[in-house]
């Protein structure tokens, strides 16, 4: 086997500054720690047959089961997800530094990357709904999955925009141009930018929200906490879907 590069190397070809630096192009939990981690995680898989493929598929497997392992009662369900959801996050990072490292970039990787984050901040919401419905009413299950179609809403126009401009033949969009030109709605998507409360519809937060009521849950004795969270994540979920769409129409990303 061959030996393992160095990680000073490693890290020049396999984390470009402009991918960690790009707002829209790195997960601020991959630049807070998970880049690190990945980084040593990568250096033993390029030694090996492993393809970039796989691991994207196995990042997909992980986000999958984490909507399932809500499913499992208490506290134990609650840190499974959150766990899986991590290891997602690693393989979402590693799969690409491999594929960099060896060359081996493939559209079939980006498409599956692109419809794991899809299934798996979904899956996790659908099991977030069962979670609280716990055999009872059908609520939450509707809320649940509410949430999660809202998820695969925002997701799905943002890559949007990237399909219209390569039919229209331009150019893929750059961070400029996401600034609404109306001074109110830049205003706006400042305020909501500093709040954070975006966050709350991608799987990595939500998981750990969901984890946090679920000790909620045991200390009052009751779904209370993990409903109440359903239900703002849901509503949350779709006030972003209005204003994502607004402030797409309203910038220059489509022109």
């Amino acid at each position: 086997m061959a030996s393992a590069p160095a990680l000073a190397e490693l890290r020049e070809v396999c984390q470009p500054h402009a991918k960690l630096e790009s707002r829209n192009g790195e997960h601020w939990a991959g630049r807070l720690y998970m880049r690190r981690i990945s980084l040593h995680t990568t250096r033993q898989l390029v030694r090996t047959r492993v393809t970039p493929d796989a691991l994207t598929w196995t990042m997909v497997v992980c986000g999958i089961a984490s909507g399932f392992a809500l499913l499992i009662p208490g506290l134990t369900g609650a840190l499974l997800a959150a766990v899986l959801f991590q290891l997602f996050l690693l393989f979402d990072c590693v799969d690409g530094e491999v594929a960099r490292w060896k060359g081996q970039n493939s559209a079939t990787g980006i498409y599956v990357d692109r419809l794991g984050a899809y299934l798996a901040d979904a899956a996790l919401m659908i099991g977030a709904g069962w979670r609280a419905a716990n055999g009872g009413s059908d609520l939450w299950v509707s809320a649940g999955l509410a949430a999660a179609l809202g998820i695969v809403l925002l997701k799905a126009s943002t890559d949007l925009v990237d399909v219209a401009r390569a039919r229209r033949g331009l150019p893929v969009a750059d961070d400029e141009s996401t600034r609404p030109r109306s001074t109110g709605l830049a205003s706006a998507r400042r305020l909501a930018s500093a709040l954070k409360i975006h966050r709350i519809t991608n799987g990595i937060e939500a998981s750990l929200v969901l984890l946090a009521v679920a000790v909620a849950d045991a200390a009052v004795g009751s779904l209370e906490p993990t409903r109440i969270a359903v239900l703002a994540i849901m509503v949350i979920t779709w006030a972003m879907v209005v204003a994502h769409l607004t402030s797409i129409l309203s910038s220059s990303r489509l022109r």
